[in-house]
């Protein structure tokens, strides 16, 4: 990401310098031109740096919006994975656990029981992690999209 934000800052630079180069370099005070010309001219001028300048700030504004929402959704989904890895880590064991205690029992009604028990047990942790993975989904949603949204509702707020 950082060499995106090099390039991309590389590239403005670039275009500044590509625009001021392009700009005609002429020594005004040698022509004879009417002031009301020459005044046009300057406020053309003038007018065209500002237009790139509001340009250059908004793709700058971009961009660092960009990195930010790309940094939250990152970190969001390492939080993701990470929360279902140990809910996988979790349900293996207990598969094991219960695959061991079945092996150990001595009677038909206690394989059943036991079964029973273990199925009960699995579903309330298979529903408390799939609320929890649910509200981590949520959430990485919502803080990826909001600086999204803040940025659109400020240039709405702009064109208004």
């Amino acid at each position: 990401m950082a060499e995106a934000t090099t390039t991309a800052k590389k590239a403005a630079k670039e275009a500044t310098a590509a625009f001021e180069a392009a700009l005609p370099k002429i020594d005004v005070s040698k022509l004879e031109v009417p002031a009301a010309v020459r005044e046009m001219a300057e406020k053309s001028v003038q007018s065209a740096r500002d237009a790139y300048e509001k340009i250059k700030s908004s793709a700058e504004e971009a961009t660092d919006l960009l990195e930010d929402t790309y940094t939250t959704a990152s970190k969001g989904v390492a939080e993701y994975n990470s929360v279902a890895l140990e809910a996988l880590r979790t349900n293996v064991n207990s598969a094991f656990d219960y695959v061991s205690a079945l092996m150990g029992t001595k009677s038909v009604s206690e394989a059943v029981e036991l079964s029973t028990g273990h199925l009960r047990k699995q579903f309330d942790v298979l529903s408390a992690q799939a609320k929890e993975l649910s509200a981590i989904a949520q959430k990485v949603a919502t803080e990826t999209a909001e600086p999204i949204k803040a940025s659109v509702e400020k240039n709405f707020k702009k064109v208004s």
